[in-house]
């Protein structure tokens, strides 16, 4: 039964004298919050400066008068959440409030919570009302929320900057690979155009010479040899060529496909240092290889193209400054039987404690002068813990060398939690 309809409009003063008066004003004076006591038919009983502040009235004008009276905006409001209390008995909490004085610019926000007021008979007699006002908190939160948006922002734009960088950074090794594929596959082809364009002076001497009919054995004995030797050349030569090039082919689509497929450890790792070495003999350091026969993996052979490339030009970039002469050594072998381990070490200059804390980081470089990007090692991490589902590790100390240990599953997908070795 609704206790609406026992509540007259002149039992209000009955019910405020519930309360010691002095006690209450001290209470509701001193209160950090806005406080006010509704009467059943929604109006003011008491009421703190505090909260008049919505409206901009006065302790006394709000005194006796209805909501809609001093605050007609929010009295559809009020009424309704009273009602609900007065038929339920139970309270209502976390209510926001919006109002905007006319003194004033800008809107105030409230989080209110209405308590229903009992007399000894337990008779809901009024309502009582507690305002926080949250303006301030709102506008935080909003500028946290705008703050977060443009920050989420502005992470993707370094996200897709950083992958368009990674990108080049993969096209600039690419770059350099065919640079030093074309080098070396000039010296086979020119030696064979030089032996070919020979051979042609020597045939149209040869043919000159059995027109005129004074052909003699020994010229055509010294004719043949030189078609043996031209030959031969030519067969070397240009095999040599069509290596690199295939070699070359082979990485390029595996690189392209990015797909998973079983492959020989040591052929693939064969083939593409193959396209590497130029770029290591031009600057004079020697590579050394060993990898264990018949070690198969079913991995990606481009990414795994992608790691050793990108571990020599690191080489080249860093470790033997200034022209310095040096060496590579490069094992693989099994490490139980899940995993592959790769070694990849050198001789060269090695790293200080800082820069070996920051070797894998993006955008990291100690040559940023000479145009380096610092996204080498970082790719190769990226490759190796995401990609191949492997472990990595770097050691190195100045003047000793840098040591880098790759840990792969044999098969991707069945390998322990990936991430550096410690």
């Amino acid at each position: 039964m609704s206790n609406t309809a026992n509540a007259r409009p002149g039992d209000e003063p009955a019910a405020v004298m519930l309360f010691p008066q002095p006690a209450l004003q001290l209470v509701y004076d001193t209160a950090p919050i806005g406080l006010a006591c509704l009467s059943p038919d929604c109006r003011y009983l008491q009421i703190n400066q505090r909260l008049t502040e919505i409206c901009g009235l006065s302790v006394e004008y709000h005194l006796g008068r209805c909501v809609r009276d001093c605050v007609p905006a929010l009295a559809d409001s009020v009424e309704q959440i009273v009602r609900s209390i007065m038929e339920t008995g139970e309270p209502v909490i976390g209510v926001e409030v919006a109002g905007q004085r006319a003194d004033q610019v800008g809107e105030r926000l409230w989080m209110t919570y209405w308590h229903p007021l009992r007399a000894l008979s337990g008779q809901i007699v009024a309502i009582n009302v507690a305002a926080e006002e949250i303006t301030e908190r709102k506008r935080n939160e909003q500028a946290l929320r705008q703050a977060r948006d443009t920050a989420e922002a502005a992470l993707q734009d370094l996200r897709e900057a950083q992958d368009s960088l990674v990108e080049a950074e993969k096209l600039a090794a690419l770059g350099r690979m065919v640079a030093g594929v074309a080098h070396e596959v000039n010296s086979p082809v020119g030696i064979s155009l030089t032996v070919a364009s020979s051979l042609q002076r020597r045939t149209e001497r040869f043919a000159a010479e059995a027109a005129r009919g004074d052909l003699r054995r020994s010229a055509l004995t010294e004719f043949i040899g030189a078609i043996n030797d031209a030959s031969n050349q030519l067969v070397t030569n240009l095999n040599r060529a069509a290596e690199l090039v295939s070699a070359f082919k082979q990485v390029a689509a595996d690189d392209d496909q990015g797909e998973r497929r079983e492959f020989d450890v040591g052929e693939l790792t064969g083939r593409i240092l193959l396209n590497l070495r130029p770029g290591l003999q031009e600057r004079r350091i020697i590579l050394n290889t060993w990898c264990e026969p018949n070690l198969r993996m079913n991995s990606y052979p481009g990414p795994y193209g992608q790691v050793l490339t990108n571990l020599v030009f690191n080489v080249i970039a860093h470790a033997f400054p200034d022209g310095r002469r040096g060496a590579v050594d490069l094992t693989a072998r099994a490490a139980g039987p899940d995993h592959v381990e790769v070694v990849f070490a050198d001789n060269g200059s090695g790293m200080s404690a800082e820069t070996r804390r920051r070797a894998f980081d993006p955008f990291f470089t100690t040559r940023r002068h000479e145009g380096a990007t610092g996204l080498g090692l970082h790719i190769v991490h990226n490759i190796v813990t995401e990609r191949l589902g492997g472990r990595i590790r770097l050691d190195s100390e100045v003047g000793s060398g840098t040591r880098v240990q790759l840990l792969l599953p044999r098969i991707v997908g069945q390998q322990t939690a990936p991430g550096s070795m410690d």
